[in-house]
């Protein structure tokens, strides 16, 4: 990845498209309602993270959040610790009442598809009639405001019907993907100890049916605190458990009005997960109003999500994306929803959904806009009339990818390359409707998050390579991990390198724009002779070789203050790893870079291992190559493809 990008932008917003955003409107508001005037963007944020109360004070009013009483004090805050921070002190919220408040017969509430199903249309009506009937039911199973209501279920509309039903009631939710193995699983929901259990018979994927009903009742079996079980019959509509109700007489259930309990502001909203690379999954549990109110921000006046857009990010029941994108129903839109995979028929799938359903707001992994890329997918004939953004994240966006975009997609589309995480449920970093898109970079930081990079002194730089860390807390940071006794684990994840920091784990460097370039994950950092280098301006080079179609990089640190940095790629069909082409790769990696970007060796692999959210797993790879047991740097349960670390298992440690 280039230290810095063009000068000339890739896309540069028009002038009625940045009067009409709703970032303009908010700071017309501002001027109105609080007199404020900020002659630029990077002044809105620069009081954003200034004036913390006025700002989330003000993103509040102008998004016209309802709380059913009065709230006391903005934000409560004790000897600077982020951890205990009070937000809305008094507020008492409901997420789904909130998501409700845009129903419209003139739209629809949801639009999905999937490997099995044609694009079909969820009504306002029938939304709301069937988030009352699964409330109901659930209201008899003696679900009650903090119970957990968990799901093992596709990306079809039953699992956000399930979602909003649970809230609706003040329950707290969680969910898997199908795809996730059966000890995932239970290292998830046993932490929670989940009230009722909703689960498909199984899922299809690459046009192959994966029957998950042995799986589910192992599940049930080994989940002692259930008092009730549904199953959602999604592979087979005839398909049966014991000693469960099926969801098609669940939504018969009859109720009187969809009614939504109002919780406080801090009440837990729904468990996220880490990726459980290590030990058990962190249960991260996030607080109504602090996504309510972040989810706001994000979509509404950062993503400019308007009432009535479409929108569509390509995730799982799994990933935190799917959260976020059920949260674009918070600005109005119709969300549109994907189960399958991506390359099935074609690697045209998703773009013909793009085009079908008329998507405004498109979204994905970094990985399959490379993939497209690498494939050569033509998108000629099409013409994407109502597309407005592309949205990446999951993995640093490179400048090849951002340029793909352009020349191939759309030429007039604004690219939102977003960075955040689970630990958050959003962004930190992503998209500004004001501002340009560079080649390689990310355009801005969000509002309220004061993100900064800092040195090894822990000072913060800028236009060079530095630690990610927020020095100020937002409403959305976690309000605790799941059984976590005195926030041990929750401290330990954020906060052990500066006190009262929190340092997220990534390197990045902010210019002089303001943009961010993100090069990686700071643990899986490389480290040559003093020079820290991030993994992602590896990837940058090497994947831009013909002959390469994926690849991964450590660093071992060796006695004597040495270092071996392997590199691995896996080759395009028909290519052997030969002299030549390892020259050709070191060549890319000095020309593009530096000789300290030239790895100490070259290995062919078959497939890089991936976590199930779809990141290299550099950290756990080079904690095997330092001769940890593979059973404890890695739980397979949350890999992608858990036999893709058999072979650093059996490499032969002498080579390295």
């Amino acid at each position: 990845m280039l230290d810095l990008a063009p000068v000339k932008p890739l896309w540069t917003p028009s002038r009625s498209f940045m009067e009409q955003s709703n970032l303009k409107k908010f700071q017309n508001w501002l001027f109105v309602k609080k007199g404020l005037y900020f002659k630029n963007y990077h002044d809105l944020w620069d009081w954003s993270v200034t004036d913390l109360d006025d700002f989330w004070e003000s993103v509040w009013q102008f998004c016209e959040v309802k709380s059913h009483s009065l709230y006391f004090e903005v934000l409560i805050r004790q000897n600077r610790d982020f951890i205990g921070t009070k937000w809305f002190r008094g507020a008492t919220v409901n997420y789904a009442e909130h998501i409700f408040r845009h129903k419209n017969p003139a739209r629809p509430a949801i639009m999905y598809q999937s490997e099995q199903e044609p694009l079909k249309e969820l009504s306002w009506r029938e939304l709301e009639k069937q988030v009352g009937a699964v409330a109901a039911y659930l209201r008899q199973s003696g679900v009650i405001a903090g119970d957990r209501v968990v799901g093992v279920l596709p990306n079809g509309p039953q699992a956000v019907v399930a979602f909003l039903a649970a809230n609706s009631l003040g329950a707290v939710w969680s969910s898997c993907s199908p795809d996730f193995g059966t000890t995932g699983i239970l290292d998830r929901f046993q932490q929670i100890e989940p009230k009722v259990l909703i689960v498909a018979d199984g899922y299809t994927y690459n046009g192959k049916g994966f029957d998950k009903l042995p799986a589910m009742r192992q599940l049930i079996s080994q989940l002692p605190t259930l008092k009730r079980t549904v199953l959602v019959p999604y592979l087979n509509y005839e398909a049966q458990l014991p000693k469960t109700d099926n969801w098609k007489d669940v939504l018969k259930t009859p109720f009187l009005t969809l009614e939504f309990t109002p919780v406080p502001f801090d009440h837990p909203l729904w468990v996220v997960y880490s990726s459980g690379t290590t030990g058990k999954p962190k249960a991260i549990t996030h607080s109504v109003g602090g996504c309510l109110l972040e989810h706001l921000k994000a979509l509404t006046i950062h993503q400019n999500v308007k009432p009535g857009d479409r929108y569509f990010w390509y995730s799982t029941t799994g990933w935190m994306m799917w959260n976020f994108s059920v949260a674009s129903m918070l600005a109005g839109a119709t969300l549109v929803l994907y189960e399958g995979a991506v390359q099935y028929p074609t690697m045209n799938v998703l773009w013909d959904l793009a085009e079908k359903a008329k998507i405004n707001h498109f979204g994905g992994g970094a990985a399959f806009y490379l993939a497209c890329m690498k494939a050569g997918v033509s998108l000629q004939g099409y013409k994407f009339n109502q597309l407005q953004s592309i949205g990446s994240t999951g993995s640093p966006l490179p400048p090849e990818a951002f340029e793909w975009i352009y020349q191939h997609v759309k030429k007039d589309v604004w690219l939102i390359s977003l960075s955040g995480g689970t630990d958050i449920c959003s962004a930190f970093v992503g998209g500004c409707p004001t501002l340009p898109v560079y080649s390689g970079e990310i355009q801005s930081r969000l509002l309220g998050c004061k993100l900064e990079a800092f040195d090894e002194a822990g000072n913060p730089v800028q236009n060079e390579l530095g630690e990610m860390v927020i020095t100020q807390p937002m409403p959305s940071m976690p309000i605790y991990f799941w059984n976590d006794k005195d926030n041990q684990r929750y401290r330990a994840s954020y906060f052990e390198n500066y006190p009262n920091i929190w340092r997220h784990g990534d390197w990045i460097k902010i210019n002089d724009r303001g943009g961010i370039i993100i090069y990686g994950r700071s643990d899986a950092t490389l480290n040559r002779d003093g020079v820290r280098i991030g993994t992602g301006e590896i990837y940058s080079a090497v994947e831009s070789v013909p002959e390469v179609t994926d690849s991964l990089v450590v660093c071992l640190e060796q006695v004597g203050g040495k270092y071996f940095m392997p590199l691995f790629v896996v080759l395009a069909q028909g290519q052997e790893l030969t002299d030549d082409l390892k020259k050709k790769i070191n060549l890319q990696l000095r020309s593009q870079f530096s000789p300290r970007h030239v790895p100490d060796a070259i290995y062919e692999l078959s497939e890089v291992p991936y976590t199930i959210s779809g990141k290299k797993m550099e950290a756990p790879v080079k904690k095997i190559l330092m001769g940890i047991d593979p059973a404890k740097a890695a739980s397979r349960d949350t890999m992608r493809n858990p036999q893709a670390l058999d072979f650093f298992a059996q490499f032969n440690r002498a080579q390295v």
